[in-house]
């Protein structure tokens, strides 16, 4: 079974989404949660795995859910066909801002690994597996980067990324030491390893976490401005702890969350 060829264009700045466009008879496959519209023509279908054609049977099936339950992804894949006898357009949406990067599997040798939440979609016929890394010290300290999602195919498959997004073009032995959350993706030809900060003063007080991931070429690699899990931390260190509104920006904002202000202008003396 050929891949579906489908055309798209991407829309947004901050908070993008792909717009796709079907041929009767063509399909798309979408994570789940990241469907924005359709059109009336497109059915929506539910399969066990990521649909793709390489699951033959029930026990490729199983394979391909497996695969998606070890990267923490639903057993389930949504599928959507255009069954309607003209051009039909569906779209995706980002969970959060950044940019969309259409991939082209047939210009990147057929294989793209991937941060387990960065796929959006894709033509049907790709299909979505697992690229563990063999590294020991990927596995015990690589944390977001030790289990990493693997796209196979010749078709389009788009994945998301946070912020800014930027493309670096290593040559065969360049070195780039980067964080581990800002990895989105690369192609196989580079190695991917975990590399210890070397002090621990750093780590503590440099803002910095105790490892890098160490990317060599030769490849490809894209990187990302703004991690998920830094955004959620963020949030999560300036939302209220206990309650009540936090006056944001405001010197104000530290006394009132301990209560010192409220004594203030209530006027207590004691």
């Amino acid at each position: 079974m050929a891949m579906d060829v489908i055309d798209y264009r991407l829309l947004g700045s901050e908070m993008q989404f792909v717009e796709i466009e079907l041929d009767p008879g063509e399909a798309a496959i979408g994570e789940a949660g990241s469907l924005m519209y359709m059109e009336a023509g497109i059915a929506m279908d539910t399969v066990f795995g990521d649909g793709s054609a390489a699951q033959g049977g029930l026990l490729g099936k199983l394979l391909g859910a497996g695969k998606r339950l070890v990267t923490g992804e639903s057993l389930f894949t949504t599928v959507y066909a255009n069954q309607g006898a003209t051009r039909q357009k569906l779209a995706f949406a980002a969970p959060y801002p950044g940019k969309i990067m259409p991939m082209d599997l047939r210009q990147l040798g057929g294989t793209l690994v991937c941060q387990k939440d960065a796929f959006l979609c894709a033509a049907r016929g790709v299909a979505l597996g697992i690229a563990f890394q063999r590294k020991l010290g990927v596995g015990f300290f690589g944390g977001e980067g030790f289990i990493m999602q693997k796209l196979e195919g010749d078709g389009l498959a788009f994945v998301h990324a946070g912020g800014t997004v930027v493309r670096r073009e290593l040559a065969a032995g360049e070195l780039l030491r980067v964080d581990t959350g800002c990895v989105v993706a690369y192609t196989p030809g580079v190695d991917f390893d975990i590399e210890y900060v070397g002090k621990v003063k750093t780590a503590l007080f440099g803002g910095e976490g105790l490892f890098f991931a160490r990317l060599s070429g030769p490849g490809t690699v894209w990187l990302q401005s703004l991690p998920f899990s830094r955004l959620a931390s963020r949030v999560f260190a300036a939302a209220p702890q206990q309650g009540g509104r936090r006056e944001e920006g405001s010197v104000l904002g530290g006394f009132a969350a301990g209560g010192l202000l409220g004594g203030l202008v209530g006027g207590d003396d004691e």
